[in-house]
């Protein structure tokens, strides 16, 4: 593998391990906790390293979204083209150029910062080993830095959170590069007093949506393509093929989607509503469990769910045109309709690398941390993070359960043992609270045609074909690492009096908490199968989520699932 390739991987690989932790002191230039979020998806083709690099540096423009994205994305065009050492002094200095020049408004006390320490600390350097240590130190300070020069920053108590993204990246590029063994000093120790928000902090008053467009600017002279600093805040521009890429926020979208149409033809637009005011944003879940709880994204908890229970998701990748997104970071309509069209959609496990630092960067924030892993017979995620434990847990910090689940199973029994991590006293009652949850959830998923299964080799291709040839529907039920044939129907009628019929055995007399699950039917789980489960459990906690994507991808659109357990978690 190329080395400098592998080290491209490397640093996004470290810097998704620490996204939550970055979205949760996101406080500038808006106080939307995406920071994380938003530079795992735009940097994310840098983690393929058998890509043509010409497909990557497109697919950075693509993929750029939200403002550190697209400011991360105008340093990356520059800086992915070195293929040696000697390469990265002159890339770093014309990203960190780029960079500069793609915002309206460049603010020092940001990324920006760190490129400018970077794009110096190259100069004449002549190999990665000696660099290494000195350049970290280096890249340190100029994060602490930040903290003291942007007012937001300095009332929230925290660094700014693309500039430690980029630390963290460049921690992993530079540890990859030289071969140092040992694994990379701790994050919370380097910025200690400074990864958490300020009780009094309040976030200042921002434009209502983000704003991302393509626009083809044809034959316009250059400077055509400059934004008026009144059409927005937060502008980023960078060139995109046939024209230019902008990012802005505003509280009138209308009347920019009417400016922005006069630099030229707008080809993509997407715009998203910014919240501010949720409370539970800057609340670590250090302070509200007694154990921190991670799982795998093959459960079907979506990101909004498991960040307001505190608990950590470890995604897989979707693999769909050629480009690779984590799991629960993609749009789920989308791959549904591709996988329609009869597009191949697969999924790739996280590499080795990544899931060590998710291990170590949760354990370092967090300290005890119970780990419910997706079932060992459909992943080698538990092996992976037995045989980390074992080099790299002295304190046994890390406690890790095979819970012999995935899909709604999983994200139950993990959504189950947070609520009752907020209230118990000890690990050992959290962790035979789970043992028992185990024992008592069910799950029966509904497939609505076996093709899917087929072509990702579940299903033998003849019973496939005679199954969809006549119209049967299998029920599985995933038990104890094995996933059981359940029944068979004919319909989606047939499919509906199957659960409820199961659900009337399974849960007579009490309020569990069920999870219904949907692919790409979700107006029939909302308002044919989620009635009809009320009247049958009246006193029962009904939650809708998409299934894990994981899932879904292996079991094609139409499918949908109910898992359930006893709501008795206090």
């Amino acid at each position: 593998m190329n080395t400098m390739r592998h080290a491209f991987a490397s640093g996004y690989e470290n810097l998704s391990a620490w996204s939550d932790l970055l979205d949760r002191i996101n406080v500038f230039p808006v106080a939307d906790g995406d920071t994380g979020a938003n530079l795992r998806i735009s940097l994310a083709p840098l983690r393929d390293c058998e890509s043509d690099k010409s497909q990557t540096l497109e697919l950075l423009t693509r993929y750029a979204i939200g403002n550190s994205g697209n400011i991360a994305a105008a340093f990356f065009q520059e800086f992915f083209q070195s293929e040696r050492f000697a390469d990265l002094a002159g890339n770093a200095e014309r990203g960190r150029e780029k960079a500069w020049a793609a915002l309206a408004r460049p603010q020092a006390g940001t990324m920006l910062n760190v490129f400018d320490c970077l794009a110096a600390s190259l100069v004449g350097e002549k190999a990665p080993l000696p660099l290494y240590l000195s350049l970290c130190t280096e890249l340190q300070e100029a994060v602490l830095a930040t903290s003291q020069i942007l007012p937001d920053l300095r009332q929230a108590g925290v660094v700014d959170a693309g500039a430690l993204a980029m630390y963290i990246f460049f921690e992993g590029f530079f540890w990859q590069l030289a071969g140092q063994p040992a694994a990379p000093p701790s994050i919370t120790r380097l910025f200690a007093g400074k990864l958490a928000i300020s009780a009094d902090f309040q976030a200042s008053p921002n434009a209502s949506f983000c704003v991302s467009a393509l626009i083809h600017t044809g034959d316009k002279p250059p400077g055509a393509d400059k934004i008026p600093a009144e059409w927005g805040d937060s502008v980023v521009v960078l060139p995109a093929a046939s024209g230019i890429k902008v990012h802005i926020h505003t509280a009138d979208r209308e009347q920019l989607r009417s400016q922005l149409s006069s630099l030229g033809e707008i080809v993509d637009w997407s715009d998203e509503a910014m919240d501010q005011n949720d409370p539970t944003r800057f609340t670590g879940p250090e302070k509200r469990q007694i154990v921190h709880i991670m799982t795998d994204g093959a459960g079907s908890l979506s990101r909004e769910m498991a960040r307001r229970h505190g608990i950590t998701l470890l995604d897989s990748y979707i693999l769909a045109q050629e480009q690779s997104k984590p799991e629960s970071l993609h749009a789920p309509a989308a791959i549904y309709a591709l996988m329609r069209q009869g597009v191949k959609v697969t999924t790739a496990q996280a590499s080795t690398f990544e899931r060590h630092q998710h291990y170590q960067s949760v354990c370092q924030q967090f300290g005890q941390t119970l780990y419910l892993c997706v079932g060992s017979a459909f992943t080698g995620n538990v092996d992976i993070a037995r045989h980390w434990k074992e080099g790299n847990d002295p304190t046994n910090l890390l406690e890790i359960v095979d819970t012999g689940s995935a899909s709604g199973r999983l994200g139950l029994i993990a959504l189950l043992a947070a609520r009752y991590a907020e209230h118990a006293t000890c690990v050992e009652d959290v962790i035979a609270f789970v043992y028992k949850t185990m024992t008592d959830c069910e799950e029966y998923v509904f497939i609505d045609q076996l093709q899917y299964l087929v072509a990702g080799g579940r299903v033998a291709r003849t019973k496939g074909f005679f199954a969809d040839l006549l119209h049967m529907k299998p029920v599985i039920s995933p038990v104890g690492n094995e996933v059981r044939k359940a029944g068979v129907v004919h319909s989606k009628r047939g499919q509906l009096s199957f659960a409820l019929e199961k659900l009337r055995k399974g849960a007579p007399g009490v309020a569990p908490v069920i999870l219904l699950q949907y692919s790409d039917n979700e107006k029939w789980v909302t308002e044919t199968v989620q009635p009809e489960v009320r009247q049958v459990a009246p006193k029962a906690e009904i939650l809708l989520t998409p299934l894990s994507l994981t899932s879904g991808v292996h079991m094609g659109p139409g499918t949908w699932a109910m898992a359930w357990a006893g709501g008795q978690t206090r």
